[in-house]
């Protein structure tokens, strides 16, 4: 008996039925067929995204969206979270150790959820999807993420393509 459990035969083939072995390859080839009409139908973007997601790394946000954010940033944001990013009080630091540890490996979509719907403290959700976008484009500048050509999407089916990255490479 062969270690999958079946019985093989002396000229080194299984044991299961031809029929068995036809219902098998042609799941095997229907299971393949799918996987591969989805990747297709989805394009080849989106099967680079499946192997290996962007990151906050990968140039997502324009310098100027960055710009934009860091002026919304200084009249919604800083009296709490400080111009540098530090933190006061009990509004935690945008940048650094605990920063970088809360939210390494999450999803845009993730961050741009939590801003939109607690932020600013005073008035929760003022924010336009456009203003979090910049906003997170500042912070993203103010810790040493390239800008690229392309703006950091506001939609959130775009931003859970991208994954916060404290660190390029990991």
């Amino acid at each position: 008996m062969a270690a999958d459990g079946s019985r093989r035969r002396p000229d080194g083939r299984s044991g299961r039925s031809r029929a068995t072995r036809r219902v098998a390859g042609a799941a095997a080839a229907a299971a393949l067929a799918y996987a591969l009409g989805a990747g297709a139908a989805a394009g080849p973007a989106a099967l680079g995204a499946q192997q290996s997601p962007r990151t906050t790394w990968d140039r997502v946000f324009t310098a100027e969206q960055a710009r934009r954010g860091g002026e919304i940033y200084g009249g919604m944001c800083a009296s709490c979270h400080g111009s540098q990013l530090d933190g006061i009080d009990a509004a935690p630091a945008l940048n650094g150790g605990s920063f970088y540890a809360n939210w390494n490996g999450i999803s845009v979509a993730d961050m741009a959820d939590r801003v939109r719907v607690s932020m600013p403290a005073n008035t929760p959700g003022i924010m336009s999807r456009q203003q979090v976008a910049d906003v997170l484009a500042y912070v993203f500048s103010r810790n040493g993420m390239p800008a690229g050509p392309a703006e950091l999407p506001r939609q959130s089916a775009q931003l859970k393509g991208i994954v916060f990255r404290s660190q390029r490479g990991r």
